[in-house]
């Protein structure tokens, strides 16, 4: 069940772990962890899915590398005190115990944790209601037993904007429970999850909340290993002709703002947030405050996938309808995703924008990136939509 991996490959001992992540080796997990170890924390135990062992395994030799490379010969790094570690761990968090038994009471092995970072859970706007409650709320339910049997210093919990489901007005991180409809089983779950971690640090439990607003690819590389969410869109487009490409226009986009924000700001974010004692029993929405509306980004991703684009409004059940068409013949587009168009929710963020200045921690513009975005899902149309689950 449990299998350690070194900086070197080498033989040895390691310490034992004091970080503890789920998600890895997922989109945000993998980014994270370079962060955590790079900044010095650790060793870090991954808490990974059998089926992810070796994918967990070949990121971590990579991350573990390219932190000891980036270290090498500054005084005071990682590697002047040892190569930092990664400790992978076969569990699943739908699991009591998070299928680590006895090893969370192991000295030796998991007792040690101090601070866990969880971000495991399944995105996918069609997620069946049992999928959803067993990984999304169940599975926090649990990663927040084993913290309080860890006793930790520190629970980090990736959320998302979106539990707020379809809450008409403005949304900030004091917001939670507001009798709000939601749009899909994923935001529900989400939602119920962080109200059982709210209720956790009710009750004393050290943690802070990171809400994430619609996360794409890195603003510098392109780079994503799922193609979700906007990248419906995308893909619509370069089906599409250049000279003349169609998107469906709902009733209420024109007034819909879509808040997108790049992996690269989301993990440094948390990273820069996460480093901080003060950040502790706080809630921080990781968004654009000022993000573009539907026809604005829609032109924005138009303009950089080169496609002269028409808007043809369009009834949200025939747009549906379009896109279950759609994804049965030639081009993958989830209608769950129509449901975003005409999404009431405005999201501001005033504490966390307050507590990274002076970091250099900061949202660019989406047309700033976009370019980057279309030309990786071009040159990676092999990259999937399905979730890490």
């Amino acid at each position: 069940m449990i299998g350690r991996l070194l900086a070197d490959d080498a033989e040895g001992d390691a310490a034992p772990p004091t970080v503890l992540f789920t998600g890895f080796p997922g989109f945000l997990g993998s980014a994270l962890l370079r962060r955590v170890l790079a900044r010095g924390d650790g060793p870090v135990a991954c808490l990974i899915q059998p089926q992810y062992r070796d994918l967990a395994a070949k990121r971590a030799r990579e991350i573990v590398s390219a932190v000891g490379e980036a270290d090498a010969g500054t005084e005071g790094s990682a590697t002047d005190a040892g190569a930092p570690a990664v400790h992978l761990y076969e569990g699943d968090i739908t699991a009591p115990d998070l299928g680590l038994g006895s090893a969370l009471d192991d000295p030796a092995l998991l007792a040690g944790v101090e601070e866990v970072y969880h971000l495991a859970a399944v995105y996918d706007l069609s997620v069946d209601a049992d999928l959803a409650e067993a990984v999304n709320v169940r599975g926090t339910e649990h990663v927040l037993d084993a913290a309080e049997r860890l006793g930790v210093e520190r629970l980090h919990y990736v959320s998302t904007c979106y539990v707020s489901g379809r809450y008409d007005g403005v949304f900030t991180a004091d917001d939670l429970r507001a009798g709000q409809p939601f749009n899909n089983h994923y935001e529900a779950s989400k939602h119920r999850a962080e109200v059982a971690v709210r209720e956790r640090m009710a009750e004393g439990l050290p943690a802070t909340v990171y809400r994430p607003a619609i996360a794409v690819g890195d603003s510098e590389t392109g780079a994503t290993d799922k193609y979700d969410g906007p990248y419906n869109l995308l893909r619509l487009l370069l089906a599409q002709p250049e000279r003349f490409a169609v998107a469906f226009s709902v009733r209420g986009a024109a007034d819909t703002e879509l808040n997108v924000v790049p992996r690269d700001y989301v993990v440094d974010a948390i990273a820069a947030l996460s480093a901080r004692p003060d950040t502790a029993g706080e809630t921080y929405q990781l968004c654009d405050p000022s993000p573009l509306t539907v026809p604005a980004f829609v032109a924005a991703l138009a303009d950089a996938a080169g496609r002269r684009t028409v808007t043809v409004p369009t009834p949200k059940p025939v747009a549906k309808a379009a896109a279950r068409l759609l994804s049965a013949t030639a081009v993958d587009v989830e209608p769950a995703t129509i449901d975003y168009f005409d999404h009431p929710t405005r999201y501001r963020c005033p504490n966390t924008r307050e507590a990274l200045a002076g970091t250099g921690v900061s949202v660019p513009r989406f047309e700033s990136y976009a370019d980057r975005l279309v030309a990786f899902a071009r040159e990676n149309p092999a990259v999937g939509a399905d979730p890490m689950t």
